[in-house]
């Protein structure tokens, strides 16, 4: 008789991780969840996994490893909004960099095969020359965030280059789908739709031909499969062990407000608003080496925006809003 394989997903009640969770709970895997639910959801949580309400920079983090022994970490939790790391860089680095060396403790004491990193491939390399951009471009990050999430692969290359513990960081682009939260600093897209549904027009920052690569949930939680498994010799160095997550394809925001009222059948005028400051002009990533294992996107934009908008619309209506 197969041991199944058990897998930690920090962040599973989140927007991405929880699908991620889904996938592995599909693959036969037994998955614990983690999550201080600051901004995931209990809904989320598959009925499959054993849920872990605790934050990842808590000591009964380590008690957890040693109880439970992991062959698999797969790392989405995290401070994601960069305005909150601007404001406040100790949280962002106290959550980012410290949150993540306890989690990476707890798996080198018990051995724990291989940890799934989640970087970024929309904040690393800063406002890049080169566009769609490869992981080897130069790491110019403009934000805390953007520090802290290239910080988490340092520390991760040194336990693999001195413990040997396999990893591998997916930087991801723009990521959407459903259960995406429309509050707060979430995806334009969740917004985009939320306002739509309500009839209310769709605001734009600047002349909105600002472009980002916008990638479907469905396709990265084929990433994250991808890089359990993968088996990538021994290069050394970040980029030998990270994976660009993206489409290739820049979408300037008034072609995505396009493509939505198009789906919504709106033809509301957009409110054009100040540019935000520190914003990145273009971000679009080459995913060349993560499709040269195989991956590669599902579907169309548009494909992915209908599903997305016809998700929200049935959440709506099924909590009356």
């Amino acid at each position: 008789m197969t041991t199944k394989r058990k897998v930690l997903v920090t962040g599973g009640a989140g927007f991405i991780g929880s699908h991620v969770t889904d996938a592995y709970i599909a693959s036969g895997a037994e998955v614990w969840v983690l999550d201080n639910l600051s901004s995931g959801k209990r809904a989320n949580v598959n009925d499959a996994a054993h849920f872990v309400e605790m934050d990842i920079r808590d000591a009964g983090v380590r008690d957890l490893f040693r109880e439970v022994r992991f062959d698999i970490v797969n790392h989405h939790a995290a401070q994601i909004d960069v305005r909150v790391s601007v404001s406040d860089p100790e949280k962002d680095a106290q959550i980012n960099l410290l949150g993540l060396l306890n989690v990476t403790e707890g798996a080198r004491e018990v051995g724990t095969k291989r940890v799934v990193f989640v970087s970024s491939g929309g904040v690393v390399y800063g406002e890049p020359e080169q566009i769609p951009t490869p992981e080897g471009a130069p790491k110019l990050p403009l934000s805390p965030y953007g520090v802290t999430k290239l910080g988490g692969e340092f520390y991760l290359n040194y336990y693999r280059s001195i413990h040997g513990m396999e990893y591998v960081a997916l930087r991801y682009s723009n990521v959407f789908g459903p259960r995406q939260d429309p509050h707060g600093e979430a995806g334009v897209v969740a917004i985009f739709c939320t306002r739509l549904q309500k009839g209310q027009a769709l605001t734009v920052f600047g002349d909105g031909e600002q472009t980002r690569d916008y990638v479907f949930v469905k396709d990265v939680v084929a990433a994250n499969m991808l890089a359990s498994t993968v088996e990538l010799g021994d290069g050394q160095g970040l980029d030998s062990r990270a994976f660009n997550v993206g489409t290739g394809v820049g979408t300037s925001v008034l072609e995505l407000a396009a493509t939505l009222q198009k789906i919504a059948g709106s033809s509301e005028p957009l409110n054009h608003e100040e540019a935000r400051k520190g914003e990145l002009r273009h971000s679009t990533l080459d995913s060349s080496l993560i499709r040269s294992h195989g991956w590669a996107p599902g579907g169309t934009l548009e494909q992915g925006l209908r599903e997305t908008y016809e998700y929200i619309a049935a959440q709506r209506a099924g909590s009356g809003s």
